[in-house]
């Protein structure tokens, strides 16, 4: 999350400090806004607070609750920006990543509580202003009806029926109870749509409200205005509870880490905030516990649930040296972890990070209708204009009914079900796969995904575990087993590639002392070579050593029968003098064959491009059934895809560190890794945990995502076209005019929620 920056934290590059006023330039600022409930309140908020001087690059998410920009406060200061927002009648507070470390924590708190948001809700300036009737970060977990929205519902509805009693008992008087609770109903959408004005935004929800109650007054339908104005209230609850549901997923996934920590000082263990962990502690993590911070086991053996992360449903069994993540659950046995990231920076921070964040990378789509509503409404209010207008001047009609349907139609027009018919789909698509540990990085890549037609598999790490084993070592000439391991495992002793780590892990296994090494090089795609024992040595592909001497023509044919049974086959060598073969085998993964006939069943051509021999490739192919490109260097692949891409869309499925300019290079880039830093911060979409299987559950996601898209587009727009006809038409009045609108809202939210409960995995 963006952090706001200090002034005396800004340094030169020199090293000198900056001057106040240079620090003030270009800061990035961040707030959470509570209660945007579609999207022309975000468009609203967005438009006032781009128009001030020093403002740029701002970024509102519905969703998130979010609002970034950067900003030169020698022109606008930060009240400045939070005064406008309240003006508009929406709250807002500086956005906080995580508690403080010393926030209170309740002592009678108990550790199986821990996934229970604690604490007294803060209280939020700006908020229950007069007018404002939003929600409130205070009001989560309240009833409806003891939010402010709620409680405006209620104070109208007493106000109509109070209207009702009046004119049921003295009936002469029955029309000004009506224009009273009608006024009072109206004064604080009037003051917000006001305030919208005066910050140049005249087509807003709430000025065409207030003009179609006022005009409705003047028409003598006082009875009718004041049922629009309570309907208006009631959808803005009903938004509310729909946007609320919407954030719950983003929300669940905050509260899986525990609020508290028991961590271990000089032997004695005190419960502390979750969030003041700092790296280097250690934490006792009882059975049942949630895990407080990502870390390291130092001690202990259990069953870890990583499910609350990854989504994998089946306990792990870890020990001391492995991996845990923040909020999984110890199953079994105590355990202490060494704490390795710091609370704003565990993987449960970054997911909800890269899910708040996904808002911005917004869908093709999205930016259509964004456009399309800019329009939308000023035509709107134009054929309204047209509709009271040319029908009593050009043709004689009395001017009473032709108001009623202009007025009518301004309700209609506005397009609130239309802009978050889009982002509350991607927002629900996004928690539903963050919750399975399919993470995308929003709109963009989700309808490019949902467009896919090809899958391009990097080989190692992904089709295959990525941690390759020595089958077979074949020595050559008078060289023994143990000194070619020893050469092998000098030449790979700074290598962290796949194969280099299979060939140490023998020498270990073989107790041979690894010999020192130096001027050790790589040799793009083909090798190793460093100088071990006062001499030059290679472990390079067969070929290459063939080309160099490295081996005889005659011993080749037992690299190819190694090839041939899907090994990988290397070759030691010193300066024309062959040492021997070592055969290395990366096995597939179980679910890579049922990955690859689900995307097949969807329409999805699998293909595997990788740096290995063909013949390895072949062996590894055919096994699952897939299309294969061997012998393949980065620009090789990086060509591949290209080509791939003149066909439709592609998706490359890497590491997350090797082939970049292929991830880069397809429609979608996607890397697998178990919650690492690469597998989050890279490429388009992570897969976190490592199985195949979630490449075609991603596909079906996203187009289960676009699916729910379309629909809420055709809501939006349809409900539109027929009420704009049936009002022209006198069909239908201002109340119905007002259900179609806050209705198709509600309607597309609630639409958009089913996928929270869709399940990417089950097959249709």
């Amino acid at each position: 999350m963006t952090e706001d920056i200090k002034p005396e934290k800004l340094l030169l590059s020199e090293g000198k400090k900056m001057s106040e006023a240079e620090a003030k330039k270009g800061i990035s600022c961040d707030w959470t806004v509570s209660g945007m409930d579609c999207g022309s309140c975000a468009t609203k908020v967005k438009d006032a607070v781009a128009r001030l001087p020093g403002v740029t690059g701002v970024e509102v998410g519905i969703m998130s609750e979010r609002l970034r920009l950067t900003l030169d406060e020698g022109e606008t200061g930060r009240d400045k920006i939070e005064k406008t927002v309240r003006a508009l009648g929406y709250g807002i507070e500086p956005r906080v990543a995580t508690a403080a470390p010393d926030e209170a924590v309740d002592p009678g708190a108990s550790l199986a509580g821990h996934s229970q948001a604690g604490g007294k809700a803060k209280d939020h300036s700006g908020h229950g202003g007069p007018g404002h009737v939003h929600d409130d970060p205070a009001d989560r977990g309240k009833r409806w009806y003891q939010t402010p929205k709620g409680r405006l519902v209620i104070f109208t509805a007493l106000l109509l029926m109070a209207a009702w009693g009046v004119e049921l008992i003295v009936p002469e008087v029955g029309n000004w109870a009506f224009v009273a609770a009608c006024l009072i109903g109206v004064a604080p959408v009037a003051r917000r749509a006001f305030a919208a004005l005066r910050m140049g935004q005249p087509f807003t929800i709430e000025s065409l409200m207030t003009v179609a109650a006022i005009g409705a007054l003047f028409i003598n339908a006082a009875e009718e205005a004041a049922l629009v104005v309570f309907l208006f209230a009631v959808g803005e609850v009903l938004e509310g509870v729909a946007a609320g549901k919407a954030r719950d997923g983003i929300r669940a996934l905050a509260n899986l880490v525990p609020k508290t920590a028991l961590l271990e000082l000089d032997g004695v263990t005190r419960e502390v905030p979750a969030a003041s962990l700092a790296i280097g502690q250690i934490v006792l993590v009882r059975p049942g516990d949630r895990i407080p911070a990502d870390g390291e086991i130092t001690e202990g053996t259990s069953g870890v649930d990583d499910s609350p992360v990854t989504g994998e449903s089946v306990p792990v069994n870890k020990g001391p040296g492995d991996p845990v993540f923040a909020g999984s659950i110890n199953t079994e046995a105590a355990l202490r972890i060494t704490v390795t990231k710091a609370a704003e920076d565990n993987t449960i921070s970054r997911i909800i990070r890269l899910v708040e964040e996904a808002e911005e990378a917004r869908a093709p789509t999205e930016r259509f209708i964004d456009r399309f509503s800019r329009w939308y409404m000023p035509a709107i209010v134009t054929v309204a204009a047209l509709v009271v207008l040319v029908p009593p001047m050009a043709f004689g009609q009395p001017w009473g009914t032709w108001v009623y349907r202009g007025l009518a139609l301004l309700l209609i027009g506005c397009p609130c079900a239309l802009v978050i018919s889009v982002p509350a789909s991607i927002a629900s698509a996004l928690s539903t796969g963050a919750r399975r540990g399919l993470l995308l990085k929003g709109g963009a890549v989700i309808e490019a995904t949902a467009k896919v037609s090809r899958v391009a598999f990097d080989k190692t790490g992904t089709l295959t575990h990525g941690r390759p084993v020595v089958t077979d070592v074949v020595t050559l000439g008078k060289t023994t087993e143990a000194e070619l391991l020893s050469v092998a495992a000098g030449v790979e002793g700074g290598s962290s590639h796949p194969l280099a780590v299979a060939i140490l892990r023998k020498a270990e296994e073989e107790g041979i002392v690894i010999p020192p090494a130096r001027d050790a090089k790589a040799l793009m795609g083909k090798g190793v070579t460093a100088t071990v024992g006062g001499a030059s040595a290679w472990v390079t592909s067969p070929g290459y050593a063939r080309e160099n001497a490295g081996i005889d023509e005659s011993d080749l044919a037992q690299t190819t029968t190694f090839e041939e049974e899907g090994k990988t086959a290397v070759v030691v060598f010193r300066e024309k003098t062959p040492l021997g073969i070592i055969a290395v085998r990366d096995e597939p993964r179980s679910d890579a064959p049922e990955a690859v006939r689900q995307l097949k069943a969807i329409g999805i051509t699998p293909i595997i491009l990788t740096g290995d021999n063909p013949r390895t490739a072949a062996a590894i192919a055919q096994n699952l059934g897939m299309e294969y490109q061997a012998d393949m260097m980065p620009e090789d692949k990086l060509k591949a895809i290209r080509d791939m891409s003149e066909h439709g869309g592609v998706m490359m499925i890497g590491d997350g560190i090797n082939d970049a300019p292929a991830l880069k290079q397809a429609s979608v880039g996607v890397a697998m890794g178990s919650g690492t830093d690469v597998a989050l911060e890279t490429a388009d979409a992570a897969i976190l945990r490592d199985r195949v299987t979630d490449i075609p559950a991603t596909i079906r996601l996203t187009r289960a995502a676009m699916a729910n898209i379309r629909q809420n587009v055709t809501i939006a727009l349809g409900l539109k076209a027929v009420f704009l006809v049936t009002s022209v038409l006198g069909l239908t009045g201002l109340w119905i005019a007002i259900m179609a609108d806050t209705g198709a809202t509600v309607l597309v939210t609630l639409n958009a929620l089913r996928l929270l409960r869709f399940n990417p995995e089950q097959e249709a």
